[in-house]
């Protein structure tokens, strides 16, 4: 019988040394691995600056370290400007090495303990942590420094400014909190001109605060009949007879009662509720004249109804077509309706304006430009827009029989606007005797509360029933 070899023993405490080196070796691994895992979700990918989970981890430790006595930390909000258009034109590569370059600009100018994150899209942040407003104020002021040389694409370069909100923490604030507050001051750096940094202000939340309850009573308030229309004669002079009347809006509200559009209609603009408004408001009012031309007891009375037109219904491809279909509901013709257009809506005179405004008069209605001189009081788009009356603004009115001048004054503007192949109608007439100079100077349209004040619908419909003339 043939003897076996004996085999090599391994002593035991080698074997476990062995085995406990490749486990570490695997827990190495794998601690490398989670933390890995850890940094990509804690980075942005084009950028390699932290993201929005790691902006939140931030402010955590820094709101712990308050808590325990440090000095609160600081935003800053960031956002490129005009950056969308430059991404429309350069195209997405050339977009993605602005950020690039912006992301290590920023990262340049601030501290090193300072957090630089981005959001998304062309938003930045920087949590400064234990750093009071001044401190704050100067590192922003030094991002914007950094982002003022132009950034080179190869074939071009361009220029890429940034608005910057800044925010000290409050022991209340969470992330959210302090973000919301950082980007209304950084919208109010935008509004201002861009390129700058505006320190948050409470008065600016609070007043967004209210905007948002008025835009949501307001829109309650459109389909719930909270808004009624106000009703004021625009008088021939020379008979006295009523030509028109403007309809003027106003919201009934449940709690605040009659409230004045003055106090409503900037915040519809604001937010993009105007069109919605709009279209009340002209449906209201084309089917108030259909009732009034039906009715027996006014019928007798044949006027255009005047309505407001904003810069956001010229602005909108639909509202030709919206016009159109309110008088054709009606069965009105064009010329039934005239819409008042103020200066500012108009003077930009961009290509949609120009084909809003052409369409409208190709449909038939009439055309005003309404406080005429209050503003850019330029003759030369007179001759351009295909406009039919200029409304004069209050302004050369009032003074009618006070200074023996403005009435040649008064007489020249009306000159103007007859060369021009337009009629007048002049605002503001309070008196008699106001109403005799312009018509002695063949004005031939006013309004005012010589003829009357603006009425509800009830009382409006009483006075047409009554009066042939105006004033009574």
């Amino acid at each position: 019988m043939r003897g076996s070899k004996p085999h090599r023993l391994i002593p035991l405490d080698s074997r476990i040394e062995k085995l406990e080196r490749h486990v570490q070796a695997l827990m190495e691994e794998l601690h490398r691995a989670r933390y890995e895992q850890r940094r990509e979700a804690l980075t942005d990918a084009l950028t390699g600056l932290g993201n929005r989970q790691a902006l939140v981890n931030s402010f955590i430790e820094a709101q712990a370290a308050t808590a325990n006595g440090a000095v609160p930390p600081a935003l800053l909000l960031l956002n490129l400007d005009g950056f969308k258009a430059l991404k429309n034109s350069a195209g997405h590569a050339a977009a993605d090495q602005i950020l690039v370059t912006v992301a290590m600009r920023i990262r340049s100018a601030v501290r090193e303990n300072d957090v630089v994150t981005r959001l998304g899209g062309d938003e930045f942040a920087v949590l400064l942590p234990a750093t009071p407003q001044s401190r704050a104020t100067a590192v922003g002021n030094r991002v914007l420094a950094a982002l003022e040389p132009n950034i080179d694409l190869g074939n071009n370069s361009i220029r890429c400014g940034a608005s910057l909100g800044l925010r000290t923490a409050e022991p209340h604030h969470s992330i959210e909190d302090l973000l919301q507050e950082a980007d209304l001051a950084m919208e109010e750096s935008k509004s201002e001109g861009r390129n700058k940094l505006k320190v948050f202000d409470p008065s600016t939340l609070h007043a967004r605060q209210l905007q948002r309850q008025i835009v949501g009573e307001l829109r309650e308030a459109i389909r719930s009949d909270q808004l009624v229309l106000f009703y004021q004669p625009i008088v021939e002079l020379s008979t006295g007879r009523i030509e028109g009347c403007e309809a003027l809006v106003r919201w009934n509200h449940p709690v605040h009662g009659l409230i004045m559009p003055d106090q409503f209609i900037p915040v519809a603009e604001a937010t993009g509720l105007i069109a919605e408004l709009g279209r009340w408001v002209l449906r209201t009012a084309v089917g108030q004249l259909r009732r009034w031309r039906d009715n027996p007891a006014t019928k007798q009375h044949d006027f255009s109804m005047r309505i407001n037109v904003s810069a956001a219904d010229l602005q909108s491809l639909e509202f030709v077509d919206d016009v159109g279909e309110a008088l054709a509901e009606e069965s009105l013709a064009p010329e039934s309706l005239v819409l008042e257009l103020t200066e500012s809506a108009i003077i930009h005179n961009n290509e949609l304006d120009r084909y809003t405004l052409a369409s409208l008069h190709r449909l038939g209605v009439g055309l005003e430009i309404d406080d005429f001189g209050a503003g850019y009081s330029s003759m030369g788009y007179l001759r351009k827009l295909p406009v039919d009356r200029v409304k004069v603004d209050r302004q050369f009115v009032k003074d009618l029989g006070k200074d023996p001048s403005q009435l040649g004054f008064v007489a020249a503007i009306q000159e103007v606007i007859r060369s021009c192949g337009l009629e007048g109608v002049w605002e503001g007439i309070e008196t008699a005797e106001q109403a005799e100079a312009l018509r002695s100077i063949g004005c031939a349209s006013g309004q005012g509360y010589y003829f009357g004040r603006p009425l509800p619908e009830m009382e409006f419909t009483e006075q047409l029933a009554r009066q042939v003339v105006w004033p009574a």
